[in-house]
């Protein structure tokens, strides 16, 4: 089976930090299924090798299996957990990063006729797809190269263009090629999603942020809900949820002050909106990260 080499692989090299000695290739397991955790999904290729993962964008729910792949070309805000993983059983994949620089590389080496015709709609920031056999082929040579150290910088180079070029040719070619041409509706979108993100804390009028992308504001919202299956102002707020919940682990002991710097002017609004979006108040998050944090200095 394509998989299978794959699989051994990867559970022998998985590592607690993900990273391995080839630059941008990801290993992740799981032993057991965790509970749903909001996380940002960067630009990449994830491709299960064993276990099944969910995750959820806005108001659209995922899932994908072992020989199925995710593309994300926009940094994404999500809730993603292996819903099926044990011990002698874990969760298994690979990723790699991806960059709009060797996409657009690619994609003007082709040549005419070589690529899929593009179609006319802006295409979602993530999807999911099955893995040909190709693909699966490609990623099982580039992982084996972490048992020959001495071949990853001339090989895997290599390997990753033959994936990035799987990819392109693929189901998921449309949003590759709109995700490597900086003049293209997806990368519009992506520059504000940026902003956005580094300006999670302040307020702004979306006719400014629509102006940044260089779209009008009928034609900016149409494409940002395409992209990120939200609104730019509900973007905004599970932006700044997720950091108030990383500040809240720092801090458990400011729940007030937390609010008010990821940019809330009503601490009671902030505590709605985390409860909607983590399933319980601020201070049972608080509670938790705090007694934690006594557990470790006791010990």
């Amino acid at each position: 089976m394509p998989l299978d080499e794959l699989r051994g692989l990867l559970a022998r090299h998985a590592r607690p930090d993900v990273s391995t000695p080839i630059e941008d290739v990801l290993i992740f397991r799981a032993d057991r299924p965790f509970p749903p955790r909001p996380t940002t999904y960067g630009k990449v290729l994830a491709l299960v090798a064993q276990g099944t993962k969910r995750f959820a964008l806005g108001d659209r729910l995922y899932e994908y299996r072992a020989g199925q792949f995710l593309v994300a070309s926009v940094d994404l805000p999500v809730t993603a957990y292996f819903s099926e993983a044990a011990p002698g059983l874990p969760g298994l994949g690979v990723g790699l990063n991806l960059h709009p620089s060797a996409i657009a590389e690619i994609v003007l080496q082709a040549g005419p006729g070589d690529l899929p015709a593009a179609g006319p709609d802006t295409p979602p920031g993530l999807a999911v797809s099955t893995a040909s056999t190709d693909l699966i082929e490609a990623f099982t040579r580039l992982v084996r190269l972490l048992d020959q150290p001495r071949d990853i910088a001339v090989l895997a180079p290599l390997i990753k263009r033959e994936i990035l070029w799987r990819l392109i040719t693929g189901d998921q070619g449309a949003m590759l090629r709109q995700f490597g041409l900086p003049d293209s509706n997806l990368s519009h979108v992506a520059r504000a999603v940026q902003w956005i993100r580094d300006h999670y804390a302040q307020a702004f009028r979306v006719e400014d942020v629509a102006q940044l992308a260089g779209m009008s504001v009928s034609a900016f919202h149409r494409n940002f809900q395409a992209v990120t299956a939200m609104s730019p102002i509900q973007f905004q707020k599970q932006i700044r949820l997720q950091h108030a919940r990383l500040l809240l682990a720092a801090d458990p002991t400011d729940i007030a002050g937390v609010s008010r710097r990821v940019g809330y002017e009503s601490p009671s609004q902030f505590s709605r909106d985390y409860r909607r979006q983590f399933g319980g108040p601020p201070s049972r998050d608080a509670g938790r990260f705090h007694r934690r944090t006594r557990t470790a200095a006791a010990g």
